[in-house]
């Protein structure tokens, strides 16, 4: 009966982490261009106002987990469907770029405490150190999030206008995902004096501080690899000398890679310590970035693939590795604080690798791939605890 449980629950909450990511995080790639057009701005104006989501985002996630960590993710996560819903009908009304980048920040809220951390800290809350399976599972399914999201975000814009698909959006979350959070068990709430809410003791202040420095810059570095390709990846390929239409064909290749490093994670390398798992994926990106900038076009499908499977396998390490390290207490404000970095990396990420790549083009893959390399390095200076 527990596990039946708990498989509702994965189930549950992985189809509202698919729709949280494809109505906030996937959005601008399908609506940007026709949002600008009609608001009278430029396109990068509105990835501005989504860079500035991913601000507000950053600023709320220590606050978010904590929440989480007091009273567990039920109730934080009903409330995020109801953020979401009002930014993305707040987006729908906009009339210019205030009220787009005041939408923008009313979505970062959502952001900021329902999208995937939100959710690791809402389950170590339910099932303390015996997490990883379910974590891997709600990844899983969200992995599809712009498998889903693109295609229902196009279709909705060529019947019912951007701002129909935005009005269709808030109102998922209202009928379908607030239904789904609810599904998650309630968590008995804790005093701000528990000792859940309290540091790990199996390890001094100092050696939390280091291991916390590292783990945050290892995240920082992967997820600033991360957004980039997701921006960038098709003009990417075609500097390294593949044709438009090979470079959207193998671009899509990225998502099901992911998907399979998941899977891996759920398999073969849930036999290994998730730091382990981490550093191997953490390897890929520099391994395939390096085979692209060394040989060209011949090697663009051994590339998405391979940055595709660890960036699947990462997303994982996310939630899994601050548990091994740190232990299931105080795990909700520790993990929104140790994404800070990440989420400003991801802010600036399309920005500043845009102007590496018109600048050297493909050999952009070599500053993407050094980063790769200190993300590794990062890990390998974390130590393994044996318990």
């Amino acid at each position: 009966m527990d596990v039946n449980r708990k498989a509702a629950t994965v189930v549950a909450l992985g189809s509202a982490q698919t729709l949280a990511w494809a109505s906030s995080y996937y959005l601008p790639a399908v609506l940007a261009a026709p949002m600008a057009r009609d608001l009278g701005v430029t396109t990068p104006t509105v990835f501005a106002a989504f860079s500035s989501a991913l601000l507000v985002s950053a600023a709320l996630g220590p606050h978010a987990g904590q929440a989480i960590d007091r009273w567990g993710g039920r109730v934080v996560l009903i409330g995020t469907n109801l953020v979401f819903a009002a930014g993305l009908i707040a987006l729908g009304t906009a009339r210019g770029p205030w009220g787009l980048f005041i939408a923008w920040a009313i979505l970062g809220v959502g952001m900021g405490s329902g999208l995937y951390e939100a959710a690791f800290a809402a389950l170590v809350r339910l099932y303390g150190t015996g997490s990883r399976n379910v974590i891997t599972g709600i990844t899983l399914i969200a992995g599809f999030a712009s498998t889903v999201g693109w295609p229902l975000s196009a279709l909705l814009e060529s019947h019912v206008g951007w701002r129909g698909a935005c009005f269709a959006w808030a109102a998922l979350h209202l009928v379908l995902g607030i239904p789904l959070n609810a599904m998650i068990p309630r968590a008995v709430p804790l005093s701000p004096a528990s000792p859940a809410m309290s540091p790990t003791p199996e390890a001094t202040t100092r050696e939390i501080t280091r291991a916390s420095a590292l783990l945050a810059l290892a995240f920082a570095a992967t997820w600033f690899i991360s957004t980039a390709m997701a921006a960038h990846l098709p003009r990417l390929l075609q500097a390294s000398g593949v044709t438009l239409a090979a470079a959207v064909a193998i671009g899509a290749l990225v998502g099901p890679a992911q998907v399979a490093g998941r899977v891996l994670e759920f398999g073969l390398l849930r036999r290994i310590h998730p730091l382990f798992s981490a550093r191997l994926a953490a390897l890929t990106h520099p391994l395939g970035a390096a085979l692209l900038a060394l040989f060209g076009a011949p090697m663009a499908v051994a590339f998405a693939l391979l940055h595709g499977a660890g960036n699947g396998i990462l997303t994982i390490a996310k939630g899994t590795v601050p548990l091994v390290l740190f232990g299931p207490h105080g795990y909700g404000r520790r993990q929104g604080w140790l994404m800070v970095p990440a989420r400003i990396a991801q802010a600036l990420a399309p920005w500043l690798f845009g102007i590496l790549l018109d600048r050297w083009g493909a050999n952009a893959l070599w500053i993407s791939a050094g980063v790769g390399l200190v993300a590794f390095a990062s890990l390998c200076l974390l130590r393994a605890p044996e318990r």
